[in-house]
């Protein structure tokens, strides 16, 4: 298959040699069932807003024509997002579906609805493709899980080296420690193989930073890794200044690295660039709330949980604690309940913190005895762990308060 000179990329394709093919996604012209010039207006407008929308997305490549011609190799999309459009009175309504050009198959299909209202009509094909977009494109989305579920056998060097990206998500699921070590060696040579695959370097950074999050006791502001994990997410801005994966490891290593304002100012940047990332929108959500901001960050990480297809773990901890800073205890104890990852212990502190501060004396007790035989490391050093983690003082103190009502013997 080859691409002729006519046709064009909404964003650039990495196939340089220093990066591997990354899927591509062909927008199909929508089909116009009304036939009339204002049904043909909007249809034009659906297809290039969605076509957009998608191309935000730094780990795809968006492709709304194909055609051959000798002596350009290229190759085809393996996904192809084809729709229709039938416009009534005062409403439209899209029919969109996903398939796998191999096969055939339908991965995905959805249906939209938009009014003709000239004050409307342009926010409404916005917003459609907002929805499209994020549900084909995100970290968890249609792409990334039927990407995950395939078994290539003798993979290339190219699917090789995509595949720890998604191995990166799988790994963010459970937050299993044997499973970074295992990303992480994907990941660095990954970008051994292919040196300006931003988005490798931007998760290995992401890796880097969750060694210290999830060691104990460890002091994140001060730990040499950190410094690693900005300078290689610096490195995957360089290679790609508009990756929103490498934006988002810069702006967490500078987070924990107490810069909030820097943090900040990378977080609203990245957002600014693609909206539509949940990834990003829940990550930079939680920073801002551990760094005080909570009216700021926890809409955001409520968004994002509203928008994302899963995992709900991260969002859900981080709401948990919204509702426990707001003082709303039982809300709070909901979203603890709600959050399945059994073996990570910051999110038993949190739930001892809820449940001590709330009076729920057996859930308390269960959190406590729980940390004390898994974690004595954390238990013993739980002051630095919350002053790391909490960048207020007045909010670190309450939380420690919290932490002795649940029966954990911390120092003053």
């Amino acid at each position: 298959m080859a691409m002729a000179a006519g046709a064009w990329w909404w964003n650039p394709p990495q196939t340089s040699p220093g990066a591997p093919k990354i899927p591509r996604v062909l927008v199909e012209k929508f089909d116009d069932l009304t036939g009339t010039q204002a049904s043909a207006a909007i249809t034009s407008g659906l297809a290039q807003e969605v076509a957009g929308q998608l191309s935000k997305f730094r780990d795809i490549v968006v492709l709304q024509s194909v055609e051959t011609a000798p002596g350009k190799e290229t190759l085809p999309p393996r996904f192809v997002l084809s729709g229709s459009v039938n416009l009534e009175p005062d409403a439209f309504r899209l029919q969109v579906s996903f398939r796998n050009r191999a096969d055939g198959s339908i991965l995905w299909a959805n249906s939209y609805n938009g009014q003709t209202k000239v004050s409307g009509i342009l926010d409404a094909q916005a917003d459609i493709a907002r929805n499209v977009a994020t549900s084909l494109a995100q970290s968890y989305g249609v792409i990334s899980q039927a990407d995950a579920a395939l078994n290539v056998s003798n993979p290339p060097d190219d699917w090789a080296a995509y595949s720890c990206t998604l191995s990166y998500y799988a790994y963010r699921v459970s937050l299993d420690p044997k499973a970074r070590a295992e990303v992480r060696a994907c990941l660095e040579k990954a970008v051994e193989r292919f040196p300006n695959y931003a988005t490798a370097w931007a998760l290995l950074a992401h890796v880097t930073i969750d060694e210290v999050r999830f060691s104990f006791p460890a002091d994140p502001a001060s730990s040499p890794a950190v410094g690693r994990a900005l300078a290689i997410a610096r490195h995957a801005v360089e290679l790609d200044p508009r990756n929103v994966r490498a934006l988002h490891a810069e702006m967490s290593a500078l987070f924990f690295s107490k810069e909030f304002d820097a943090g900040r100012r990378v977080g609203e940047q990245a957002l600014a660039i693609n909206p539509n990332d949940t990834e990003l929108m829940g990550g930079f959500g939680a920073r801002l709330a551990l760094s005080g901001r909570w009216d700021d960050g926890c809409p955001l990480v409520e968004e994002a949980r509203d928008r994302n297809p899963g995992p709900f773990a991260y969002y859900e901890s981080i709401l948990a604690l919204c509702s426990y800073f707001g003082g709303d205890y039982a809300k709070a104890a909901m979203w603890i309940k709600k959050t399945a990852v059994p073996k990570n212990p910051l999110y038993h502190a949190i739930a001892a913190a809820i449940f001590g501060e709330g009076g729920y004396e057996i859930d308390a007790e269960r959190e406590r005895a729980w940390l004390e035989e898994n974690e004595p490391a954390l238990v013993r050093n739980l002051r630095l762990e919350v002053s790391t983690r909490l960048a207020r003082s007045e909010d670190a103190e309450f939380f420690i308060g919290s932490l002795k009502k649940a029966g954990l013997a911390i120092e003053d």
